[in-house]
Formats: structure tokens, C-alpha cells, sequence
């Protein structure tokens, strides 16, 4: 265990802050026996997975961050098309991906190029271009950080949502996932429809791509609209795509008939924040240490010698702004950290 330790390399925003502890975990076992000790029965504690996701809002975490870096991933079933895949958390999300596709599994390619590791996905149910962890999610072992006792969570009790689960909503810094399990196949049908994917592949030419073809097409449209965190901090889309009624949405259609939208099957209308912010007028604002992205507008930036109070600021002018412009509340989906 280390003390007064800067977080600035384990945050995607890159913003410099500094731990009273920190460990890191590279086994199940290490975490178990962490539980038991002085320092984490009486400090407040973060789980860090890939900071990709958060925001550390204040320059001091008085208490212990646990960075989960444990790794490993196993084939544990093979029934000629079905196959289980076991992930240990600290896994890099975007090389499970690359490597699942190599393989010829389906199941997690619309997901690729998502900055991340392994155990986080579950907690924050991620998805891109009509996919969801969920769709291939089957189980996950996690770990209570009260008792330290192990527990098997599977689809139906991680009560996924949009960009939510059980681990950020009633069970919220009670337990940390440890390897996730998913189902896969060798072969099925490929989701084509998104309407980005749907241009990419027309622009050149693929009109039944391969798994590995469409792998890299997705890779390629994330590459072209948002920002590489090695040289712009960012924490990837910062806010939620809103689901309207359909009542709200055919009024503003009124007003803006070129407004994006997708249905859901619940009959609501799901609208894409990023243009609701570029409409707001936001895409390109910046100041000396903070900004909206001149190519996507859902993606707030750390361009140096900010703070994580900085972008809180910001995202509270977009929200304000949004809202008085179309009536419509967007909320984050990066974790604000005290």
C-alpha cells in the first residue's frame, strides 16, 4: 500500500489529484485480504478500473483508492456455436474485444474501441451503435466489500438499464466485480442498422462486411469523432442520450424536423445528446483549460492546467442551456468522484 499517490495517470481527464492510499489489485485474493485491514475498515475507499469513467472533482481523495489490475481470460464452454468466455476485471475492454473477434466470437463487436476494462462494463451497462453489454453478459463474480464473501450475479439480477445497473443503483459501493463471463457465438447475425456504421459501410463498399471488417469499421468511426485521452484528456461521452415521450418528441420534430432520433420499444424516443449540445451552441466552446470537442460535442476536454471542478461547471452550463433550449434534461454518465 502506497501513500500520497497522484492520480493523474489513472484518470482519463488526466487531471492531477492526489490519494491519502493507494493499491493496486492483481488477484481476487489480494482484494479479500485488503478488506481486512486498518486502513480500509476506516478510510473511505475508490474502486478504479480504467478511469475512463470518472471525474475527480476535488484535488485530494482523502482516502484509499483500489485499482483493480487483475488479469486472465478463459474459454469455459464450447458447444460447437455457444461459447462462455471468462474475463478477469483488470482486462484492457477494447483488446477483449480485439481478441474476441480474432477468435470469430460474436457478441461484443459494436462495443469495441470503448476506453475501459472489463469489470467496469457491467457497471455501467456501456453500449455503442445498438448494443449493449447486456446482450452477451451472463454473469459476473464480485466481491462484498463489508464481508469480503464472494457472490455469482447473473443477467437477470444485475437489473441492467441504460447505462445503469444494480452496481451503480442499489447495491452502489457495496461490491467490486472481479471477472465477468459472457455468451458468445461463432456465428449469428451482425448489427448493421446504426445509422453511422450504415454510412461507413456504404462510403466503401461492404455491403455484408465479416465480423473482423466490421470490428474495424467501428473502431474507425470512434477514432474520426473523438479524442485520443494520450494527448486530450476526456472521459469519452460525458453525458446520456435522453429518451423522451413520443408526445415531447413530435413537438420539437415540429420545430426541428431534421432532429435525430431512434424509437424504443417502450414507445418513447430516444434523441442524441451530442446534437442537442452542438444545437445549444456548445461543439467547439472552449476556454484556457476546458472545452467541448470541435468533432463531437458529447465529449467535454481537459486541455491542461484544469480541475475537475472546471468541467463540473461546464457540464452545468450545457445542462442549463439544453434544457432552456428544448426542455429537455440530459444527465451525466461519467461518475462524479468527491
Amino acid at each position: 500500500m502506497k501513500t500520497n499517490v497522484n492520480l493523474q495517470p489513472y484518470n482519463s481527464f488526466g487531471f492531477n489529484a492526489t490519494a491519502k492510499y493507494f493499491v493496486e489489485i492483481n488477484d481476487a485474493n489480494d482484494l479479500q485480504r485488503l478488506i481486512r485491514t486498518p486502513e480500509f475498515k476506516q478510510e473511505k475507499h475508490l474502486i478504479l478500473s480504467g478511469g475512463n469513467n470518472i471525474l475527480l472533482t476535488q484535488e485530494y481523495f482523502d482516502g484509499l483508492v483500489i485499482l483493480m489490475n487483475n488479469k486472465g481470460i478463459k474459454t469455459v464452454a464450447d458447444d460447437g456455436n455457444n461459447i462462455i468466455v471468462r474475463a478477469q476485471a483488470g482486462e484492457d475492454w477494447p483488446e477483449f474485444v480485439k481478441l474476441m473477434v480474432s477468435k470469430g466470437y460474436y457478441g461484443v463487436e459494436n462495443l469495441a474501441h470503448i476506453p475501459g476494462k472489463v469489470g467496469a462494463a457491467p457497471v455501467q451497462n456501456i453500449g455503442a451503435y445498438g448494443m449493449e453489454l447486456k446482450d452477451s453478459f451472463l454473469k459476473c463474480e464480485a466481491i462484498h466489500l463489508e464481508t469480503g464473501k464472494k457472490r455469482v450475479f447473473d443477467n437477470k439480477e444485475c437489473c441492467f438499464g441504460y447505462r445503469q445497473s444494480i452496481f451503480k443503483g442499489m447495491l452502489r459501493g457495496q461490491y467490486v466485480i472481479t471477472s465477468v463471463e459472457f455468451q458468445l457465438k461463432k456465428q449469428t447475425d451482425l448489427k448493421l442498422d446504426y445509422g453511422n456504421i450504415k454510412a461507413y459501410l456504404a462510403e466503401h463498399g461492404m455491403e455484408q462486411p465479416t465480423l473482423q471488417q466490421l470490428h474495424d469499421a467501428i473502431c474507425a468511426i470512434r477514432d474520426a469523432k473523438l479524442p485520443d485521452v494520450k494527448k486530450i484528456g476526456n472521459a469519452g461521452s460525458f453525458f446520456k442520450n435522453p429518451v423522451v415521450k413520443l408526445e415531447q418528441f413530435e413537438a420539437l420534430k415540429q420545430q426541428y424536423p431534421n432532429m435525430p432520433h431512434y424509437d424504443e420499444p417502450d414507445g418513447r424516443v430516444k434523441i442524441p445528446a451530442g446534437w442537442l449540445i452542438e444545437q445549444a451552441g456548445w461543439k467547439g466552446w472552449h476556454d484556457d483549460h476546458v472545452g467541448v470537442y470541435e468533432k463531437q460535442a458529447l465529449v467535454l476536454v481537459h486541455l491542461g492546467g484544469g480541475t475537475g471542478r472546471d468541467i463540473v461547471e461546464l457540464s452545468q452550463k450545457i445542462q442549463q442551456s439544453v434544457e432552456e433550449k428544448f426542455g429537455i434534461k440530459i444527465s451525466p454518465e461519467v461518475n462524479f468522484i468527491q
